[in-house]
């Protein structure tokens, strides 16, 4: 989610308010994670997974719990949303995650600088809340040692023209949250330039799922920088 439309931060407290996020996790509870979680789930434990991961745009925690409980010892999730950040923290102690998991709430474009890296980042269906990809993605990538997993909604009419649908109808209601649809090809682009490689790509007839693998001797970047060539 990114701070690079005026409207953002309205918008994520009007679209993920505390009504939508006990929804989602009595949804998680009865039925599992949902498509795009699982096959990200999936997808990173057969990457190699790692020790640490970073849920961008976490929501109530579905993706951390699922990794949390295949192995991962460590999870930060970062999400404006404070309801979600609520129900989150609450699912944890119900689970007796609380003490691997810690919580950030905000934009994590703004306060990226302020996050740990991690050897996972994943963002499920978060890409599609930004305005500008380019920036939340470069962000991702940065703080990635290792894999970088996300889902994001596939970039043909039939989508673009519902997307502008259902944007158009919370223009009516005055929601300022919007649902945007970012090229593959500038996804595959910013990873390439950041050092990453997809390992695996699959889906939905909706949504999209990547893997990328940090190339060896890529070190992450810093702030302003690009990746670093490091010598073996």
């Amino acid at each position: 989610m990114s701070s690079c439309c005026a409207d953002f931060q309205n918008g994520v407290h009007t679209q993920f308010n505390e009504e939508i996020a006990e929804d989602d996790r009595k949804r998680y509870r009865r039925k599992g994670p949902n498509p795009t979680t699982r096959l990200l789930r999936n997808m990173v434990l057969r990457a190699g997974g790692g020790r640490s991961m970073l849920d961008v745009g976490g929501g109530i925690g579905a993706l951390s719990f699922e990794l949390l409980a295949a192995g991962v010892e460590q999870s930060t999730l970062v999400d404006a949303s404070a309801a979600y950040q609520a129900v989150a923290r609450n699912e944890a102690m119900h689970r007796g995650d609380n003490s691997r998991m810690t919580f950030i709430e905000g934009d994590f474009v703004d306060i990226g600088r302020d996050v740990p890296t991690a050897d996972i980042v994943v963002l499920d269906r978060v890409v599609c809340c930004y305005p500008i990809a380019e920036t939340l993605l470069e962000e991702a990538f940065r703080h990635s040692t290792r894999v970088c997993a996300l889902s994001f909604p596939r970039d043909f009419w039939l989508i673009r023209w519902v997307t502008l649908l259902q944007n158009r109808v919370r223009a009516i209601r005055h929601n300022a949250f919007r649902v945007y649809v970012h090229p593959a090809k500038t996804i595959e682009a910013l990873a390439e330039q950041n050092g990453f490689r997809r390992v695996e790509h699959g889906g939905t007839f909706i949504w999209s799922v990547n893997v990328y693998l940090r190339n060896e001797g890529i070190a992450p970047a810093h702030d302003g920088e690009p990746p670093a060539v490091t010598k073996g």
